[in-house]
């Protein structure tokens, strides 16, 4: 499986395509899509943007099919998430990712879980599940808590800032084995992981929300050591 390149290159050609769909008139005539460099950067971005989704939906259908393995899935997934926080920020201008998937047409359900709503790979739970790995693994959870809550105490509020935090905290939390599928630290971390997602890079979340987020930081660290006091 190939997710760049050649792979971006056609879904590159595929989103100009649909720009001159939704531009065409019943008469024939030669359209520009941009009429300057600042413009055509800005629909350079958008492509790059269109190419990182197209992509992540194929990969998520790959790996459903078990057409590649769990650590090719798990490296190009890490790999297209960080691109698409980037390209996000760079390609949308006043728009949501959501109305830019509606306006071009993307059907693309599988890449919307993965970027919008998870984002980090699916879970592999067990992966590690020797006890030199869960320690690794219960480190790593400690470690990211502690930065994230840190994070928010030092009044970051930005989308950006903050996305990017909880995402390694959900990404650690799902290699913890023998989790329940209810597990509280993680249903939290998912909530305010969909939350930002739906946010654009730029924005804020204002003082209420932050005091929230700390809040439920906090008792999902207390839930997560309680659950390690009981393993």
């Amino acid at each position: 499986f190939c997710c760049s390149d050649n792979g971006k290159l056609f879904s590159s050609e595929l989103f100009h395509g649909n720009t001159m769909k939704r531009m065409e008139s019943n008469e024939e005539q030669d359209i520009e899509l941009y009429s300057n460099s600042r413009e055509r950067q800005q629909y350079d971005e958008q492509a790059n943007l269109f190419a990182i989704i197209m992509a992540t939906e194929h990969l998520e259908r790959a790996y459903a099919r078990d057409d590649i393995s769990r650590d090719e899935y798990t490296t190009e997934c890490n790999k297209l998430i960080s691109q698409f926080r980037l390209a996000e920020k760079a390609a949308l201008k006043g728009m949501t990712t959501e109305t830019f998937m509606q306006l071009y047409q993307m059907d693309c359900p599988r890449a919307n879980e993965r970027l919008l709503k998870m984002g980090v790979p699916e879970p592999m739970k067990g992966a590690n599940a020797d006890a030199g790995g869960v320690a690794v693994t219960v480190a790593e959870v400690v470690q990211h808590f502690i930065t994230t809550m840190d994070a928010v105490k030092l009044e970051q509020r930005a989308v950006d800032e903050l996305q990017p935090l909880l995402s390694d905290l959900m990404e650690a939390l799902t290699r913890l084995p023998e989790t329940p599928n209810d597990f509280d630290p993680n249903r939290k971390i998912q909530n305010w992981l969909q939350k930002l997602n739906s946010m654009r890079a730029v924005e804020q979340i204002d003082e209420d929300d932050a005091r929230q987020l700390y809040y439920d930081l906090d008792s999902a660290y207390a839930e997560f050591t309680r659950y390690l006091k009981r393993s």
